[in-house]
């Protein structure tokens, strides 16, 4: 039976151990055995797993690409970011690391082999059982965690900026001008961080971060006085807490280090925990440099609420305005779309940005089956309504401006413009009317068109008289 291999009693004792692994024990008991563990349950549930998505029977086929899969995520950064980039949009915010010691869990396959070798047929409650379970278990990864950049160390030559958690061996972030470009450091240890420095050579020009506020000040005397330098803005620190969830403590310069360049001035580097890095430049400019290409740090989405809101609204908007061209079935119709609109919301929020597992499964098809039946009721009703073609048009299109007015002014904050959160909603909200109110008075236009060339219509009289041939006399 196709389901046998997965549903086998030995693979879901496997699913069961990567579960409480990955949830569990790594957790309790970090270190290299939890590690190795669920890469060698991972490597039994995967081939019979891989082996489902196939048309026919290929588990051979199943059991070397994963076998070559794994070797090249873990042994390539290339793969690694590949690998994270495939399980963000999957799991939810996810980080896999390339390390080459994970390839002695290889003969895992082996097993993985020889339980499909030892058919047991399955049950149904099995099938039903096992095959969620084996996806949640190989979806659902642990809880994410996030590199911090904790201190900086700088002399003649490099400044060099040491993380919190080591990335496929890379321990830091080294600079070689002044913190233009950045390659990644393998190295010993963070060691103390230092929260305030002089220039070299320069004694009266000295920097310090200020405790308690997420800021850097400036002296001119020695360190007698200080006087603001660079502020970490309150729309900025809530868009690192929406970033960075989980991270509490780690929002804001943690340590700083400076630089005297050649042919004069000189920079601060500063370690700004989450965000990455800050750099003052040698003309006294403040530039946040955050994390380099070199690292790909992992994130959530900050503005993910507002994007299933607005996803919620594009639908209703689009749906509704085709519902205007519906020349009868308009009640049942709206029914409907209101419980489109509510799937539709119901799956996008199922998916979780701050924790793990980042799928609520049964929203997620609770979700699911109203978007299907009510969709397809939806889309039934609408033919047979029979709406017109140019109104079935302008309500798609203004569905879509819908969407992008509602989000594009955060996707902007996220980017820094504007700053305060918000003046993102009140720019939101002010383009999502605008949107609305311009799609409106379009189809109210179309609509008279029609009803203005029906009217025409029923007004103009066929001449049925009769043709004569001559005339009488």
């Amino acid at each position: 039976m196709r389901y046998g291999w997965l549903c086998h009693p030995a693979t879901l004792s496997a699913v069961i151990v990567l579960l409480i692994n990955d949830h569990l024990l790594k957790a309790v008991w970090p270190g290299f055995l939890t590690g190795k563990l669920s890469d060698v349950a991972g490597l039994v549930v995967a081939p019979p797993l891989l082996a489902l998505l196939f048309l026919r029977r290929a588990d051979l086929a199943a059991t070397l690409l994963t076998g070559a899969l794994f070797t090249l995520v873990k042994t390539t950064q290339t793969g690694a970011e590949l690998a994270s980039q495939v399980w963000t949009l999957v799991a939810g915010p996810s980080r896999v690391l390339a390390d080459p010691t994970d390839l002695l869990a290889l003969p895992a396959l082996a097993l993985a082999w020889w339980i499909r070798s030892a058919p047991t047929p399955p049950t149904r409650l099995r099938v039903l059982a096992g095959v969620p379970l084996a996806v949640l278990a190989v979806t659902a990864t642990g809880a994410v965690t996030y590199s911090a950049a904790v201190s900086v160390e700088a002399d003649d030559r490099r400044v060099v900026v040491l993380l919190s958690e080591q990335t496929g061996g890379m321990t830091g972030l080294a600079s070689e001008d002044g913190g233009v470009t950045w390659t990644a450091w393998h190295g010993g240890p963070a060691g103390l961080a230092q929260t305030a420095r002089c220039v070299p050579a320069q004694p009266r020009r000295c920097y310090r971060i200020v405790p308690g506020s997420a800021s850097v000040a400036e002296s001119d005397d020695y360190g007698v006085t200080f006087h603001a330098s660079w502020t970490l803005s309150e729309g900025r620190r809530e868009y690192l807490e929406r970033t960075y969830p989980g991270a509490p403590g780690r929002y804001g310069p943690q340590a700083l280090a400076v630089q005297a360049r050649p042919g004069g001035g000189h920079v601060v580097v500063v370690a700004d925990g989450v965000d990455g890095v800050v750099v003052r430049d040698v003309r006294g400019e403040w530039r946040r440099v955050g994390w380099p290409s070199v690292i790909k740090a992992p994130r959530s989405n900050p503005v993910a609420a507002e994007q299933r809101l607005a996803l919620a609204l594009a639908t209703m908007v689009a749906l509704a305005g085709i519902g205007t061209g519906l020349r009868r079935l308009f009640l049942a119709y709206t029914l409907t779309v209101a419980a489109t609109c509510w799937g539709v919301y119901l799956v996008a929020d199922a998916v979780h940005e701050r924790y793990l597992p980042s799928l609520d499964v049964e929203q997620a098809l609770l979700g699911g089956a109203v978007v299907t039946l009510a969709g397809t009721a939806c889309l039934a009703l609408a033919l047979a309504g029979q709406p017109r073609a140019r109104t079935v048009l302008i309500s798609l299109g203004l569905g879509t401006l819908t969407y992008a007015a509602a989000t594009l002014p955060f996707h902007g904050w996220a980017a820094g413009v504007p700053d305060e959160y918000g003046q993102a909603v009140v720019a939101a909200v002010v383009l999502t009317v605008e949107v609305l109110l311009g799609g409106l008075a379009l189809l109210r236009r179309d609509a008279r068109r029609v009803a203005s060339l029906a009217h025409g219509l029923q007004h103009v009289e066929p001449d049925v008289r009769p043709q004569s041939l001559g005339h009488d006399h």
